[in-house]
């Protein structure tokens, strides 16, 4: 007797071996120094980035970058001259592929301040020729200026090449359990590892830094910071270390703004002033890059051991990541199921009201329930 693996099971199968163009949206990072300065640009005139006038946003843009340049460069140097990023998307999109052998999948990689630009993704898209698009964005929570901003860019690089598909949207994953799971997976060893080389009479605390943002943009209801809390909370849970200190900071602030905080150096100055050794982990980057090997890796270590903090210590981002990647692979399975058209990891928006620019929102659709909330969680 045949097993009958249920509906979900039934309508994956029948989707299989269509050929399915898979593409990742990240935010790139320039390939080598003279790259350094047009990166900086393209990222500062973007409207979502710098919310300025549209005829100030070019000017300052150009001041802000070449303000920046110097720095910026030193930053690569340290790293080789570039940025690993594209590196380590492509080990990314390979491995995505190699998770989903029931499909005819290809990943392509869809930059958005870099090359391979939206642009570029799209014209080897349209040249394979597949059945329909996943659009599959490494950041796990959504933000106008991230995912926003890269749907907006390559829906307009898919008109411009007169690329016509059926495409599923995946909007953000803060709370996705295999997400979750595997980058709890990650902590626990780095945590682990960290205990092991501490003297037991030092407390550990454990710092989930993402990105931060101006405040204005989260008071104009871009749902980033509600679902970092909602990531960081599963992964707590998924660690159940009973009485874990943790907390949450925000790093990378790039304008003379408000950003939301607290900052991730203000809590490097807390942990010295308690006397607590640190585990830091980059919450909101599934790839290293500058911030991750040179902002935590160097800049903020320096400060740690400047204030005297007993022990700093640091989590890997997930990379190829074998679970991570089995999540991204059940993430496209899942969103070929609702799709097309615009979903979250759960299907339907997982945002309250209040998050008025979450992408279901902006089209329309009602906020989530308090029980829909609740599950999302």
């Amino acid at each position: 007797m045949p097993l009958d693996l249920g509906p979900e099971s039934a309508t994956l199968a029948g989707m299989s071996r269509r050929k399915i163009a898979i593409v990742l949206f990240n935010l790139g990072g320039p390939d080598r120094p003279e790259a350094v300065r047009p990166f900086l640009v393209n990222l500062f005139t973007d409207p979502a980035i710098l919310r300025v006038p549209f005829f100030v946003r070019p000017i300052l843009a150009r001041i802000i970058a070449r303000a920046r340049t110097k720095p910026a460069t030193e930053n690569y140097a340290l790293l080789g001259g570039k940025s690993p990023l594209l590196e380590l998307t492509e080990q990314q999109a390979r491995a995505l592929e190699a998770a989903l052998p029931e499909l005819d999948a290809r990943c392509f990689i869809a930059m958005r301040y870099w090359h391979p630009f939206s642009i570029e993704a799209a014209r080897s898209v349209k040249a394979w020729n597949p059945d329909e698009v996943v659009l599959l964005p490494l950041y796990p929570h959504y933000s106008t200026t991230t995912t926003g901003s890269s749907l907006t860019a390559w829906r307009d690089a898919a008109a411009r090449v007169g690329l016509a598909k059926p495409v599923t949207s995946l909007c953000c994953y803060p709370s996705d359990r295999g997400f979750l799971a595997a980058t709890a997976a990650i902590v626990r060893k780095a945590y682990e590892d960290a205990r092991a080389s501490l003297d037991p009479a030092i407390g550990l605390r454990v710092l989930f830094s993402a990105h931060g943002l101006p405040e204005i943009i989260i008071k104009a209801g871009d749902p980033y910071q509600y679902q970092i809390e909602q990531t960081v909370a599963g992964v707590v849970r998924h660690l159940a270390i009973p009485g874990l200190d943790h907390h949450v900071c925000y790093q990378s602030r790039a304008t003379p703004q408000k950003w939301i905080g607290p900052s991730t150096e203000e809590e490097i100055e807390r942990a010295a002033a308690d006397k607590v050794a640190l585990l830091v982990v980059p919450i909101a980057f599934v790839s290293e890059h500058s911030e991750t090997l040179v902002e935590l890796d160097v800049e903020y270590r320096d400060v740690a051991d400047k204030l005297g903090v007993p022990g700093y210590f640091r989590a890997p981002a997930q990379n190829a990541d074998a679970g991570f990647i089995a999540a991204l692979a059940d993430l496209v399975r899942h969103a070929r199921v609702n799709g097309p058209g615009l979903c979250s990891f759960a299907g339907g928006r997982v945002c309250p009201g209040e998050h008025g620019d979450c992408p279901h929102a902006r089209a329309g659709t009602a906020p989530a329930t308090a029980e829909v909330v609740a599950l999302a969680a």
